[in-house]
């Protein structure tokens, strides 16, 4: 069995379609699929069901896609033994992150570690959802929860606070609640429930069992601006919502404690690649921690 075509089994079952994968390995689309049906052929099995928008693995594929990444592992391992990974900070690291963090923390300051290392790449994905890191839909994911399964790598980046918030508009017209019981008679904000991804996400039931949102957001920046639009009272990140003088805190003894973590997959522990931005991240964060707590 050829480790390239191995490889090449790992890109396709990662990107979920053969020309994806093509355009990340840099071979050409016929030549991968050739490839993939030889290593199919040496295996004496069916590992994709190959349909016009895209592969699905099989289940002998699915049993085979966990031989492989062990394969991979090994190979990085020895690689790095014998001091052949790669040494260059170059290539391309997508970085999968909740959208509050994403959005209005690492987007403004990633062009510092381009500048640092101009042969790197980095795509940025913040979106509200979790990532699958075995699929590779990222290189890099910020989580809300340490994953307890998996073989991920994973370290606390950082804890950060949310509390109550209106705009100073929304106050002036109804005056701010004196307590929790009295946020039912106002506007309030929240997220869709059932897009919720992580059970840690549901802030409203940390503060109140009756909380009845009038508009609901499946994003931590579009309840930002909808606050700051002065449409009702919502849970926004204090780092977030800080850099805004027209938003003020409500209820500030009232806040939740929350914490980030960054995850990557066991395979990518010796791409350079990929350590040099998780500890660019982690030097970030530090640089700012007083921002997030």
């Amino acid at each position: 069995m050829n480790w390239d075509d191995v490889r090449i089994f790992l890109a396709v079952a990662r990107a979920g379609q053969i020309l994806a994968a093509s355009r990340r390995l840099g071979v050409n689309h016929a030549t991968l699929s050739r490839r993939l049906t030889a290593l199919e052929e040496a295996l004496q099995t069916r590992l994709f069901v190959r349909r016009t928008n895209g592969c699905e693995l099989t289940a002998e594929g699915e049993g085979f896609l966990v031989s492989a990444e062990r394969i991979e592992t090994e190979m990085l391992a020895a690689q790095a033994r014998l001091g052949r990974t790669d040494t260059a900070v170059a290539g391309t690291v997508r970085i999968g992150a909740p959208d509050g963090f994403g959005v209005a923390f690492l987007a403004p300051r990633l062009g510092r570690l381009i500048d640092r290392h101009p042969q790197l790449k980095i795509q940025l994905v913040p979106v509200p959802r979790a990532f699958s890191l075995s699929s590779r839909e990222a290189d890099i994911a910020i989580t809300v929860e340490r994953p307890e399964t998996g073989r991920l790598v994973s370290s606390k980046l950082t804890e950060y606070t949310l509390g109550l918030y209106a705009s100073r508009d929304y106050l002036a017209e109804t005056g701010g609640p004196a307590n929790v019981e009295a946020l039912k008679e106002h506007s309030l904000i929240g997220y869709v429930e059932d897009l919720i991804y992580s059970a840690s996400l549901n802030y409203t039931g940390e503060i109140s069992r009756n909380w009845d949102s009038a508009f609901e957001i499946s994003s931590a920046i579009g309840q930002t601006e909808a606050v700051r639009s002065g449409a009702g009272i919502g849970i926004l990140h204090t780092y977030i919502a800080r850099q805004y003088p027209e938003l003020c805190r409500v209820l500030p003894e009232v806040a939740i404690r929350r914490a980030y973590w960054t995850i990557f997959h066991e395979s990518a522990r010796d791409l350079t690649r990929v350590r040099t931005v998780v500890q660019y991240l982690q030097e970030l964060v530090n640089e700012e921690r007083k921002i997030f707590l």
